[in-house]
Protein backbone atom coordinates (compact mmCIF):
# COMPACT_ATOMS: atom_id res chain seq x y z
CA UNK A 1 0.00 0.00 0.00
CA UNK A 2 2.73 2.11 0.76
CA UNK A 3 3.89 2.03 -2.92
CA UNK A 4 0.70 3.08 -3.91
CA UNK A 5 0.66 6.35 -2.01
CA UNK A 6 3.57 8.08 -0.64
CA UNK A 7 2.01 8.32 2.95
CA UNK A 8 -0.98 6.41 5.05
CA UNK A 9 -1.42 8.40 8.21
CA UNK A 10 -4.43 7.43 10.28
CA UNK A 11 -7.50 7.87 8.30
CA UNK A 12 -9.80 9.39 7.94
CA UNK A 13 -13.48 8.93 9.04
CA UNK A 14 -15.82 11.34 7.55
CA UNK A 15 -14.66 12.00 4.00
CA UNK A 16 -15.45 15.98 2.69
CA UNK A 17 -17.86 15.47 -0.22
CA UNK A 18 -17.43 19.22 -1.62
CA UNK A 19 -14.67 21.75 -1.63
CA UNK A 20 -13.88 24.49 -3.20
CA UNK A 21 -10.53 23.72 -4.71
CA UNK A 22 -9.83 21.20 -7.41
CA UNK A 23 -8.90 17.54 -5.43
CA UNK A 24 -6.59 14.84 -6.31
CA UNK A 25 -7.40 11.57 -5.33
CA UNK A 26 -6.14 7.66 -5.67
CA UNK A 27 -7.84 5.21 -6.62
CA UNK A 28 -6.35 1.35 -6.14
CA UNK A 29 -8.64 -0.77 -7.89
CA UNK A 30 -8.46 -3.69 -5.80
CA UNK A 31 -10.47 -4.38 -2.26
CA UNK A 32 -9.62 -4.11 1.52
CA UNK A 33 -10.72 -7.63 1.88
CA UNK A 34 -8.25 -10.30 0.92
CA UNK A 35 -9.74 -12.15 -2.39
CA UNK A 36 -12.14 -9.87 -3.50
CA UNK A 37 -13.42 -7.41 -5.70
CA UNK A 38 -13.36 -3.75 -5.71
CA UNK A 39 -11.19 -1.04 -4.85
CA UNK A 40 -10.37 1.64 -2.42
CA UNK A 41 -9.83 4.94 -2.62
CA UNK A 42 -7.19 7.54 -0.88
CA UNK A 43 -7.35 11.63 -0.93
CA UNK A 44 -4.13 13.63 -1.54
CA UNK A 45 -3.13 12.97 2.48
CA UNK A 46 -3.45 9.06 1.96
CA UNK A 47 -5.95 8.53 3.98
CA UNK A 48 -8.90 6.23 3.05
CA UNK A 49 -12.22 8.20 1.79
CA UNK A 50 -14.25 5.66 -0.13
CA UNK A 51 -13.86 1.75 -0.35
CA UNK A 52 -16.49 -0.57 -2.41
CA UNK A 53 -16.24 -4.64 -1.75
CA UNK A 54 -17.35 -7.36 -4.02
CA UNK A 55 -16.49 -9.84 -2.04
CA UNK A 56 -15.28 -12.75 -4.92
CA UNK A 57 -18.21 -11.44 -7.20
CA UNK A 58 -16.57 -9.43 -10.71
CA UNK A 59 -19.86 -7.08 -12.50
CA UNK A 60 -21.81 -7.71 -9.61
CA UNK A 61 -25.50 -6.37 -9.92
CA UNK A 62 -25.56 -4.77 -7.21
CA UNK A 63 -22.63 -2.61 -5.65
CA UNK A 64 -22.19 0.14 -2.59
CA UNK A 65 -19.84 2.62 -2.47
CA UNK A 66 -19.11 3.31 1.36
CA UNK A 67 -17.00 5.14 3.40
CA UNK A 68 -14.31 3.77 5.59
CA UNK A 69 -16.75 2.68 8.31
CA UNK A 70 -18.70 0.89 5.96
CA UNK A 71 -21.48 3.58 5.74
CA UNK A 72 -22.96 3.11 2.60
CA UNK A 73 -23.37 6.27 0.56
CA UNK A 74 -24.77 4.89 -3.17
CA UNK A 75 -26.00 1.83 -3.97
CA UNK A 76 -25.47 1.21 -8.01
CA UNK A 77 -28.08 -1.76 -9.67
CA UNK A 78 -28.09 -2.85 -12.94
CA UNK A 79 -31.33 -2.10 -14.52
CA UNK A 80 -33.20 -3.52 -17.97
CA UNK A 81 -35.71 -1.59 -19.52
CA UNK A 82 -37.26 -3.64 -22.84
CA UNK A 83 -33.76 -3.89 -24.95
CA UNK A 84 -31.95 -1.07 -23.12
CA UNK A 85 -29.02 -2.31 -20.12
CA UNK A 86 -28.26 0.88 -17.66
CA UNK A 87 -27.22 1.26 -13.98
CA UNK A 88 -29.32 3.51 -11.49
CA UNK A 89 -27.28 4.83 -8.33
CA UNK A 90 -29.33 5.38 -5.26
CA UNK A 91 -27.70 7.90 -2.79
CA UNK A 92 -28.27 6.32 1.54
CA UNK A 93 -29.57 9.39 3.89
CA UNK A 94 -28.99 7.17 6.75
CA UNK A 95 -25.84 4.89 6.04
CA UNK A 96 -27.76 1.58 5.20
CA UNK A 97 -29.35 -0.04 1.94
CA UNK A 98 -33.03 1.41 2.20
CA UNK A 99 -34.23 2.80 -1.32
CA UNK A 100 -37.35 0.94 -2.50
CA UNK A 101 -38.96 4.26 -2.85
CA UNK A 102 -36.26 6.55 -3.73
CA UNK A 103 -35.85 8.44 -7.26
CA UNK A 104 -32.72 7.62 -8.26
CA UNK A 105 -29.46 10.02 -7.95
CA UNK A 106 -28.10 9.35 -11.47
CA UNK A 107 -28.35 6.91 -14.15
CA UNK A 108 -25.64 5.41 -16.67
CA UNK A 109 -26.42 4.36 -20.07
CA UNK A 110 -23.29 3.21 -22.71
CA UNK A 111 -23.77 4.98 -25.81
CA UNK A 112 -22.07 3.81 -29.61
CA UNK A 113 -20.84 5.80 -31.82
CA UNK A 114 -22.61 5.30 -34.93
CA UNK A 115 -19.23 4.87 -36.99
CA UNK A 116 -18.12 2.04 -34.53
CA UNK A 117 -15.94 4.56 -32.57
CA UNK A 118 -14.87 4.52 -28.81
CA UNK A 119 -18.28 3.89 -26.94
CA UNK A 120 -19.00 6.56 -24.50
CA UNK A 121 -21.54 6.58 -21.44
CA UNK A 122 -24.16 9.29 -21.31
CA UNK A 123 -24.91 10.09 -17.68
CA UNK A 124 -28.37 12.05 -16.28
CA UNK A 125 -27.67 13.42 -12.21
CA UNK A 126 -30.75 14.83 -10.00
CA UNK A 127 -28.75 16.29 -7.38
CA UNK A 128 -31.35 16.75 -5.32
CA UNK A 129 -35.46 15.73 -5.70
CA UNK A 130 -36.37 19.18 -6.51
CA UNK A 131 -33.87 20.48 -9.17
CA UNK A 132 -34.07 19.97 -12.52
CA UNK A 133 -31.78 16.66 -14.43
CA UNK A 134 -28.13 17.34 -15.00
CA UNK A 135 -26.63 15.60 -17.93
CA UNK A 136 -23.13 14.51 -18.14
CA UNK A 137 -20.72 12.08 -20.39
CA UNK A 138 -18.38 9.72 -19.79
CA UNK A 139 -15.57 9.88 -22.20
CA UNK A 140 -12.93 7.50 -22.82
CA UNK A 141 -9.14 8.67 -24.38
CA UNK A 142 -8.46 6.51 -27.61
CA UNK A 143 -6.19 3.53 -26.89
CA UNK A 144 -5.82 4.59 -23.40
CA UNK A 145 -8.65 2.24 -21.34
CA UNK A 146 -7.69 3.45 -17.92
CA UNK A 147 -7.61 7.13 -19.15
CA UNK A 148 -11.07 9.01 -19.69
CA UNK A 149 -13.34 12.01 -17.93
CA UNK A 150 -16.61 13.46 -17.14
CA UNK A 151 -17.44 16.52 -18.76
CA UNK A 152 -21.29 18.59 -18.59
CA UNK A 153 -23.42 19.02 -21.65
CA UNK A 154 -21.38 22.16 -22.43
CA UNK A 155 -18.03 20.48 -23.14
CA UNK A 156 -17.06 21.84 -19.38
CA UNK A 157 -14.37 19.15 -17.24
CA UNK A 158 -15.95 17.52 -14.27
CA UNK A 159 -13.50 14.82 -13.44
CA UNK A 160 -10.76 13.36 -15.49
CA UNK A 161 -8.83 9.99 -14.37
CA UNK A 162 -5.87 8.14 -15.64
CA UNK A 163 -3.24 6.24 -14.39
CA UNK A 164 -0.55 7.42 -11.34
CA UNK A 165 2.36 8.40 -11.97
CA UNK A 166 5.23 8.88 -9.39
CA UNK A 167 6.70 11.91 -8.59
CA UNK A 168 9.55 10.20 -11.05
CA UNK A 169 6.87 10.25 -13.68
CA UNK A 170 7.35 6.37 -13.66
CA UNK A 171 3.48 4.48 -13.97
CA UNK A 172 2.36 2.72 -11.00
CA UNK A 173 0.56 -0.07 -12.72
CA UNK A 174 -2.81 -0.10 -14.59
CA UNK A 175 -4.62 -0.76 -11.44
CA UNK A 176 -3.61 2.64 -9.91
CA UNK A 177 -5.29 5.64 -10.93
CA UNK A 178 -5.09 9.28 -10.46
CA UNK A 179 -8.86 11.03 -10.12
CA UNK A 180 -9.03 14.89 -10.46
CA UNK A 181 -12.22 16.64 -9.20
CA UNK A 182 -13.04 20.17 -10.35
CA UNK A 183 -14.21 22.11 -7.30
CA UNK A 184 -17.58 22.39 -5.95
CA UNK A 185 -17.88 18.92 -7.17
CA UNK A 186 -19.29 15.97 -5.22
CA UNK A 187 -16.52 13.67 -4.74
CA UNK A 188 -18.96 10.68 -4.00
CA UNK A 189 -21.47 11.59 -6.77
CA UNK A 190 -18.27 11.45 -9.15
CA UNK A 191 -16.71 8.31 -7.15
CA UNK A 192 -20.22 6.44 -8.36
CA UNK A 193 -20.30 7.22 -11.49
CA UNK A 194 -16.52 6.07 -11.73
CA UNK A 195 -17.53 2.60 -10.28
CA UNK A 196 -20.53 2.04 -12.48
CA UNK A 197 -18.10 3.34 -15.62
CA UNK A 198 -15.37 0.59 -14.24
CA UNK A 199 -18.59 -2.11 -13.79
CA UNK A 200 -19.84 -1.14 -17.63
CA UNK A 201 -16.04 -1.79 -18.76
CA UNK A 202 -15.56 -5.04 -16.93
CA UNK A 203 -12.90 -3.53 -14.68
CA UNK A 204 -14.41 -4.46 -11.72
Amino acid sequence: MAKIHPQVPHASLVPVPFTSNRETFTIWMKSLILSSKGCTVFDSNGQIVYRVDNYNCKCSDEVHLMDLTGKVLFTMRRKKFKLVRFWEGYRSSDGTVNDEDKKPAFRVRKSFGILGGDSLCEVAVWLDEDQQCHYYQIESCAGKSSTFKIVDKFGRLIAEVKRKQSKCGISLGEDVLAMVVEPHIDHSLIMGLIVVYSLINCKM
